[in-house]
């Protein structure tokens, strides 16, 4: 990866597309987004990845996301709480559980932080 400075924060081009990054949200997305959104969002992807393996019917997974960060400490990200909307036919809570546990296992971006931020994931079935 190569980033390249500009006026108000930094770019890089990747295959699918050019990224802004600033600390100030008017020029580009905020590091402790990226940060928060890679996560996320890698979490969901495995835990999706899972439940299909697990030939669970998904139709949809909104992924919320709580942060509490530390102003003492120089903004330092200190929790995340990730809350999954699963929706979807036949759902079994204690299936999703099993496969939340491996989506912890299997996260990169939630094992990269692992001992730094403390992550907390639940979910909801939803209708």
């Amino acid at each position: 990866m190569e980033f390249k400075m500009k006026e108000a924060g930094f770019k890089t081009t990747f295959e699918y597309g050019e990224l802004e990054i600033s600390g100030n949200e008017e020029y580009g997305f905020r590091p402790y987004q990226l940060m928060v959104s890679s996560i996320a969002v890698c979490s969901g992807g495995v835990l999706r990845k899972i439940l299909e393996k697990k030939r669970m019917k998904i139709e949809d997974i909104t992924i919320k996301v709580d942060v509490q960060r530390n102003e003492a400490e120089a903004n330092r990200i200190e929790k995340v709480h990730i809350h999954f909307l699963i929706k979807g036919e036949g759902l079994e809570k204690n299936k999703i559980e099993k496969a939340m546990e491996l989506t912890r296992k299997n996260c990169s971006m939630v094992r990269s932080v692992e001992g730094s931020i403390n992550i907390h994931e639940t979910f909801e079935v939803v209708e």
